[in-house]
């Protein structure tokens, strides 16, 4: 990740214009529209500092980055495409989705209290499609409610939604046509409002993402759309763990994270090591004699929470949903319990028949981790393992939707890089017993490795690496 943000091309590439789906468009009216800029990767972007309009301090996407934009005549607009993408959902998965710009989700729009906004939507779908601006309050006409308060955006066709940012909070967009469809195919994108005072509710870090699930199964690489509650894959604006980059921040910094829930369930978000506040919700914010402390906050369907805290305790501290099957990659529903059963005969009798079979579940499913990094282990086309994540002590047995909060000392103001696994200092790792306890503040840390990556064993048998 970048440390300061100047949109080369290495980060996006900005689409000519011609293609099918935009080809119903006039040129006079395409050479009227905002450039189309695109993200090319599934990494964090650094923040995108406004270079004109109302200053405001910007927010991070995990896995994500933020939207340019143009001003014209005193009007901030941007150009959002609907348009089929493809996802890593973690290295060695790639998923065919729905989202906006080149990724799913969307990239986020931040604007400031008072704005006067202007957003072409151009579809590039194969059907209908339109934007609804989930918490906004706007006329009528702009709410995106196709049939009720416009008319759908056929395919090839560009729209146009304009209104004043009138509050400021964190929003959310997402499709009002043939939403179940288009919701599991991953088309959704967060909004920031920031307050008209740039001083008003800061922060030293902002971060923000969404919940989303899909039913991918192994070997495919398209959603099924009809799944209604049994997901497969439960993931942080498109990522599964390992592929969900870390939040980064510097010791003592006041830390806001703003989070999305677009599945079909609640979540439970936990943090490690810290304890926050409920600072906001998609309704607004809360006033501070009103907010409450929590480690979990439970995030309803339709639902936006913005968490605040004091990042004071040095180290990577877990952050993760809950629900623990919600940890998982790649779930098979139909799995039986095998817990203390035993499968000696079973195996050799199978492997007659399937020579790659392999037994699971005897002791419980942490073995799946170590089946992940085996060289031999046979996995479908296109899919994952349930638990792949490496640290420095071994393997992380999570996977779905988790990351790790990381603080550190002596961090730059923007430095959101990776900083690596933490240097525990001497005596405060959990160690085994072997009948004496150490001589106070003497216990020798335990021996590791420097930094080790996250490996991911990919289907063909090639390694991925996602620091």
């Amino acid at each position: 990740m970048t440390t300061e943000h100047h949109f080369t091309r290495r980060d996006f590439f900005k689409l000519a214009g011609a293609g099918a789906a935009l080809s119903a468009v006039s040129k006079v009216a395409l050479a009227a529209l905002p450039d189309i800029v695109s993200a090319e990767k599934a990494n964090t972007q650094a923040p995108l500092h406004p270079a004109t309009g109302r200053p405001y301090q910007p927010v991070v996407t995990l896995n994500g980055w933020s939207l340019p934009w143009r001003m014209k005549n005193g009007v901030k607009e941007f150009h959002l495409v609907a348009e089929p993408v493809v996802r890593e959902i973690a290295p060695g998965m790639l998923a065919h989705l729905w989202g906006y710009n080149g990724q799913s989700p969307g990239p986020t729009i931040e604007v400031v209290e008072g704005d006067r906004v202007r957003i072409f939507v151009t579809n590039r779908l194969p059907e209908i499609t339109s934007v609804h601006w989930h918490g906004q309050r706007l006329p009528n006409g702009m709410d995106g409610v196709s049939g009720l308060t416009q008319p759908a955006i056929p395919p090839g066709k560009t729209f146009v939604y304009e209104f004043e940012a009138k509050r400021a909070g964190t929003f959310m967009y997402h499709p009002h046509a043939d939403e179940m469809t288009q919701l599991a195919m991953g088309l959704m994108g967060s909004w920031v409002t920031h307050p008209k005072n740039p001083k008003l509710m800061a922060v030293d870090r902002d971060f923000i993402f969404l919940l989303n699930a899909y039913d991918i199964e192994p070997g495919s690489y398209k959603p099924r759309v009809n799944t209604m509650l049994n997901f497969n894959l439960w993931t942080w604006n498109s990522r599964v763990f390992p592929g969900i980059d870390p939040l980064v921040v510097r010791k003592n910094d006041k830390v806001r994270i703003r989070i999305g829930n677009l599945t079909m369930t609640n979540h439970p978000i936990h943090l490690h090591g810290h304890e926050f506040q409920v600072a906001g919700t998609d309704g607004g914010w809360v006033q501070p004699s009103a907010r409450w402390p929590e480690v979990t906050t439970d995030i309803g369907v339709g639902q936006m929470r913005a968490i605040e805290f004091v990042a004071s305790e040095l180290g990577d501290w877990a952050i993760h949903c809950h629900k623990s099957h919600h940890t998982m990659n790649a779930m098979g529903h139909q799995v039986p319990t095998l817990l203390v059963v035993k499968q000696d005969d079973l195996v050799d009798k199978m492997t007659n028949l399937v020579p790659d079979y392999m037994p699971m579940g005897e002791t419980g499913m942490a073995e799946m981790t170590d089946m992940a990094n085996m060289m031999d282990m046979p996995l479908p086309e296109n899919t994952l393992p349930m638990m792949m994540g490496k640290g420095q002590y071994g393997d992380i047995s999570m996977g779905g939707m988790f990351s790790t909060l990381k603080v550190r000392d002596g961090l730059a103001k923007n430095d959101y890089r990776d900083p690596g696994p933490y240097q525990h200092p001497a005596g405060t790792v959990a160690y085994e017993f072997n009948g004496k306890l150490p001589v106070a503040n003497s216990q020798p840390a335990p021996k590791t490795t420097s930094a080790v990556e996250v490996q991911v064993r990919r289907p063909n048998g090639h390694d991925g690496h996602s620091h």
